[in-house]
Parts: C-alpha cells; sequence; structure tokens
C-alpha cells in the first residue's frame, strides 16, 4: 500500500494518538507539513487515503493551501478515498463538500461530552459505543454538514460535532490527543483561556488544573473510543 498522507498544519497539533494507532496496524504514512510548505499533491493518483490534523487559522482565511487541500478532499471523495478530518480537518472537508464554516456561540476547550445522534450512520461508525462519552475540544468556529453527509455526533453548545459521508469521518472534536498534548495545548493556551473565560464561558472552557485532572485515564478511555472510529475509517482502505 502506498503510503496514507497526513496534513499538518501548525507543529503542535501533529497526528498525535493516531500516529500510534496507524503504527499499530502496519499502515504506512506520510506528514505533509504545511507550515513547513511542503507541496500539495494536485491529484490523490497513488494516496490510499487524506487525513487532515487542527490548526489555529480558520478555513476562511485567505491562505494559499487551502484551496489546494479543498480541491484534493473533493477529488478523494468523488473516487470513494478514505478521508478522515479533525476540527479544523472536519471544517475542510465540510467547506469542500459545500458546507460552511462560522463562529460557534461559544467556544469549547477541554473535557467535554458528545452525545451519538440516532441514525444508520452513527451506529455504523460507532458500533457499541455508548449514547454520550467525553471527548476532548478546543475550537471557536464550527461547520455546517454539507449536503449528502448525515451528522453523527453533537455537543450541548455544538450542534455539529462530526459528520459522515461514504468513506469519509469529520470531527469537530479531538480525539487524537494524547497526555502530553493536552498539558502542552493547555499551556501554551493559557492566555486564550483566560480570555474565554473573562468573557462568560466558564462553562465550556477549562482551565489548565482542569483539562490535567485525572489526564492519563481520560485520555486512555478517549483513545479507546478513538479506536473504534478509526477501526471504521480503516476499513475503507479495503
Amino acid at each position: 500500500m502506498n503510503e496514507i498522507l497526513i496534513f499538518r498544519h501548525v507543529p503542535h497539533e501533529g497526528p498525535g494518538y493516531l500516529g500510534d494507532y496507524l503504527d499499530r496496524r502496519g499502515l504506512r504514512h506520510r506528514l505533509v507539513r504545511v507550515d513547513r510548505n511542503d507541496p500539495v499533491p494536485e491529484s490523490i493518483a497513488g494516496i490510499p487515503a487524506l487525513v487532515f490534523m487542527g490548526g489555529p487559522m480558520s478555513v476562511n482565511d485567505p491562505l494559499p493551501w487551502i484551496p489546494k487541500v479543498l480541491h484534493l478532499i473533493k477529488q478523494a471523495v468523488d473516487a470513494d478515498i478514505p478521508v478522515l478530518g479533525h476540527c479544523l480537518g472536519g471544517q475542510l472537508i465540510s467547506r469542500a463538500l459545500g458546507g460552511g464554516i462560522t463562529k460557534n456561540p461559544v467556544k469549547e476547550i477541554g473535557w467535554l461530552p458528545v452525545r451519538r445522534n440516532d441514525n444508520p450512520q452513527a451506529r455504523a461508525w460507532m458500533g457499541g459505543l455508548p449514547g454520550e462519552f467525553e471527548v476532548y475540544h478546543w475550537h471557536g468556529e464550527t461547520f455546517s454538514i454539507p449536503p449528502g453527509a448525515t451528522r453523527i455526533l453533537a455537543s450541548r453548545d455544538c450542534a455539529n460535532q462530526a459528520f459522515a459521508i461514504g468513506k469519509t469521518l469529520a470531527f469537530q472534536c479531538h480525539v487524537e490527543m494524547t497526555a502530553a498534548m493536552v498539558r502542552d495545548w493547555a499551556r501554551t493556551g493559557a492566555e486564550e483561556i483566560a480570555q474565554a473565560r473573562a468573557a462568560g464561558a466558564t462553562a465550556t472552557v477549562q482551565t489548565e488544573a482542569e483539562q490535567c485532572l485525572d489526564l492519563e485515564a481520560r485520555v486512555a478511555r478517549m483513545q479507546r473510543i478513538a479506536d473504534v472510529f478509526y477501526d471504521r475509517w480503516v476499513q475503507g482502505l479495503g
């Protein structure tokens, strides 16, 4: 098999646990470092799957690589090639498929519950997962569900936490986190956390201490949840 391409948009938002999962499964992957000006392929020829990670930028920003990435995503979905997006990555998928990206009513930062929708797509992607479970979040914008896709996850303050279409899965939340990533983001994002909480988002934006409480156990639980999604996604590789 050729290499799965994983697009990184900033150095601190790499594949995280997803990289460990792919290594464990013996699935070859290569990092496309958008932050280092690695070229974005013009065609999906020979590419078995695409993955897009997070980032602090907006899909609405006039960045030169965004139209190239959107074109590549559209090619992949049209060709029934698996695509996976986390947070910004999910927003890129939505935009490529005709969705829109707007400001969410509140920021969500930290460990917050999501609930699964009751539809066939959600059941297919989540198997025996419970109706509600905790995942990690860090976003101020949100995607709409593009034409032909199905919402499969929601949270109290963000209606669209994940959608699926064919072999493609897009998250608004971050199921790829490791404990080291959570500690790093919570520490370096202290100013954003403080500003959001000062603006009144104390119910949806957690302090560094709150994010790191029982961290190892929380991450382990979420990684078991991520396994369910990733197991379903890699089935599309054939």
